[in-house]
């Protein structure tokens, strides 16, 4: 699971739950260097255990957005870029969450491809090549992006599934009591009012460090 300055907390976190106790699955998280790495809050930090030189070749890939500081910088870094592009030569699976699949994108892996993201972040899927498919995730070859945010959570369910067996995806979906029912039913953008996007945005950028 990659690890930038400014990712976002849950798109890492998320999946991280719904994937950790899958037999024979051991989630290790990496950054440029390993260390404390901040969220894009700038409140939380999530260590890294180690740097991208220490795993070439992880058979699978998580790449969680962030904010839009942390993931243009991210789309921009060579370094980073360069270790996405080396381990997908040996993926089983190479995923991403929210924001994530601009930074695949970036690396040059979604020519032609369906993926989906943020959903303020849609236009951009373009810019990078990539057919946007909306979904709570999109499966296309080895490659799965997740939507926003907390769908990280159910791409993260699916690819336990995918990495054992149905039984298993069911039962961890059990253990992290996966079952929302969202107070407001405002969590899909199609639905939403336009006030309630406008300040959502607003939020999510008076937060930002």
């Amino acid at each position: 699971m990659l690890l930038y300055d400014g990712f976002t907390a849950l798109d890492a976190v998320g999946p991280y739950e719904a994937l950790c106790r899958v037999p024979g699955v051991r989630v290790i998280t990496v950054a440029k260097r390993a260390g404390l790495i901040r969220t894009d809050t700038g409140e939380l930090g999530i260590a890294a255990a180690k740097s991208l030189r220490q795993v070439p070749r992880p058979d699978v890939l998580v790449v969680p957005g962030g904010g839009e500081r942390g993931t243009t910088a991210t789309m921009a870094d060579t370094r980073i870029l360069d270790w996405i592009r080396q381990a997908d030569r040996h993926t089983a699976w190479t995923t991403s969450v929210c924001t994530g699949s601009l930074i695949l994108g970036a690396a040059g892996l979604l020519h032609g491809l369906p993926a989906t993201t943020y959903w303020a972040s849609r236009p951009y899927l373009k810019e990078v090549g990539a057919v946007y498919t909306p979904g709570r995730f999109v499966e296309s070859g080895k490659i799965i992006t997740a939507a926003g945010v907390s769908a990280g959570i159910d791409m993260g369910l699916h690819l336990a599934a995918r990495l054992s067996d149905e039984e298993v995806g069911r039962a961890m979906e059990l253990a992290i009591e996966y079952a929302p029912e969202p107070p407001f039913g405002t969590g899909n953008a199609d639905l939403a009012d336009a006030e309630t996007r406008t300040r959502a945005l607003k939020l999510l950028a008076d937060s930002s460090a």
